[in-house]
């Protein structure tokens, strides 16, 4: 799997038609959005949109291979911003 780069402005693949804005608005309206709204609020729709990603990750048949560097990439990324311990690490 290779890492995902925005198509070049213009492009087939670019999101800059006027039905669809480009995903750098999208990403800087979410954050002004979860600026002004209360955890409780976002929490849950960020919460749905994550599940649905993984559910749709999991209808995708991976590699062992595949699924262990997607793990450690996941675990690198948790311990990084402190939200898992040691513990949760050597349960695998």
């Amino acid at each position: 799997m290779s890492d995902s780069q925005t198509p070049k402005e213009g492009s087939a693949g670019s999101d800059d038609g006027p039905e669809r804005p480009p995903r750098y608005e999208q990403v800087i309206r979410w954050a002004e959005y979860i600026n002004t709204q209360p955890p409780e609020v976002w929490g849950p729709q960020q919460n749905a949109v994550v599940n649905g990603q993984i559910e749709s990750a999991q209808a995708v048949d991976v590699s062992a291979e595949e699924k262990k560097r997607i793990r450690e990439f996941a675990d690198e990324t948790l311990r990084a911003e402190g939200e898992i311990n040691e513990e949760n690490n050597s349960e695998e």
